[in-house]
């Protein structure tokens, strides 16, 4: 008996839906559809890169330049549309909804490189990574300890990072170093940021990298850099004209950025997740046992009632959060709520997902193994839950100070 396939997917909700949202919206579910998922399904399994063609696609269609200004050639849109431009690809591969990120990069550099490179990046000619962890620094940024020390004409990095991903093919690495020694009495004094720019493809001078073995993540390679003596020139540091006034800047800076980052984070975590549904929902009407489709018995239909529940309310949370962040309210907790409701939804229902596909989900045939995967992930980057759950417990129960 055939069977009529329902679009779990609901629009926009009506008090942020717009005509142009909604045709950002389509026009990105099309494209995830037709031309991510099939690369996607094809390379992911044998850890191929993302292709340069589709990178200038996207390029093209303007998926790098969704908050970038339109006086730098950028869209001029907000976190609400970046979130639904996100939430589509990673339904079909996070490594492209995450490598839109790499043109925000440039937004952190000093005005006048923003001219130069800012054009660049909003058309995704020009992309960058972010080096802050370390072996012994992790969410703890304060303990960072790469140095940055001041030589002629500028400053020269030597220490290790780890876990930068795009590291080999980025046009530039903002690197978070010291410039002054480490004081346990004031962790945060003298963390700067600092422009590393460099060819596609290669490492210049004074930085080696050895690629990490990653679980998931597939599509661009994730490395542990070590700096030795790598020379950066003066204008490279990030607020470099008020590097004397600034010496924990670089911490601020980077702790002040992650809202957006998570809101990021908590789209590709959905996308993961429905992306899983809407394969366990085709599945279920076409995969027979008994004599009848697995989608009759009810221990199927309440795993997926519960799945499309739990995407729809994290969904709801993100469009919020968003929305108030393109109004001027941006909350750190709210970001981290919605970061980490999402990613942790998004593992429970991939592993759903996997279990409605019983042993086809465990193999790489279908694309659900890369949605659990990857999903597994998004509770550690950009913050692990943990992390989140500090944030969200310190703003509604501060901690009381050390006498």
């Amino acid at each position: 008996m055939s069977r009529t396939l329902v679009d779990p997917r609901p629009p926009i909700p009506v008090a942020y839906r717009t005509d142009e949202r909604s045709a950002i919206q389509e026009m990105a579910r099309d494209f995830a559809m037709g031309k991510v998922l099939p690369i996607a399904n094809q390379l992911d399994p044998e850890h191929g890169l993302i292709p340069g063609e589709l990178r200038k696609e996207m390029g093209e269609l303007g998926f790098f330049g969704i908050t970038v200004p339109e006086g730098y050639g950028g869209l001029g849109l907000g976190v609400f549309e970046y979130a639904l431009v996100t939430e589509e690809l990673s339904r079909a591969w996070m490594s492209v909804a995450s490598i839109i990120a790499r043109s925000g990069i440039a937004l952190s550099l000093d005005p006048s490189q923003r001219e130069k490179y800012l054009p660049l990046a909003a058309r995704g000619e020009w992309l960058g990574c972010f080096a802050m962890s370390e072996p012994g620094a992790g969410s703890d940024i304060a303990s960072v300890r790469t140095r940055a020390t001041p030589t002629d004409g500028g400053w020269l990095l030597n220490g290790q990072k780890m876990w930068c991903t795009f590291a080999d093919q980025a046009d530039c690495i903002l690197v978070v170093a010291r410039n002054k020694p480490y004081d346990p009495d004031n962790r945060h004094s003298g963390i700067r940021q600092f422009a590393v720019h460099k060819a596609p493809g290669a490492f210049p001078e004074g930085i080696s990298g050895n690629p990490i073995r990653k679980i998931g993540y597939h599509g661009w390679r994730t490395f542990e850099l070590s700096f030795d003596d790598c020379f950066v020139p003066a204008d490279c540091l990030v607020g470099f004209q008020r590097a004397e006034t600034a010496e924990d800047m670089g911490f601020k800076g980077a702790a002040a950025g992650m809202a957006t980052p998570r809101i990021h984070t908590a789209a590709r975590s959905i996308g993961l997740a429905r992306g899983a549904l809407e394969d366990s929902i085709v599945y279920a009407q076409q995969r027979e046992q008994f004599g009848r489709p697995i989608g009759d018995f009810q221990a199927t239909r309440f795993k997926i009632a519960k799945m499309a529940s739990d995407i729809e309310a994290c969904r709801a949370l993100m469009y919020q959060v968003a929305a108030n962040s393109d109004a001027g309210e941006k909350s750190h907790m709210a970001a981290a709520m919605a970061k980490y409701q999402a990613s942790e939804m998004s593992e429970r229902v991939t592993s759903e997902a996997l279990q409605i596909h019983g042993g086809a989900g465990y193999t790489t045939d279908f694309p659900i193994e890369r949605y659990w995967r990857d999903a597994r992930l998004t509770k550690i980057f950009e913050g692990t839950s943990e992390i989140m759950l500090r944030i969200i417990s310190d703003h509604l129960l501060p901690p009381t100070p050390l006498r």
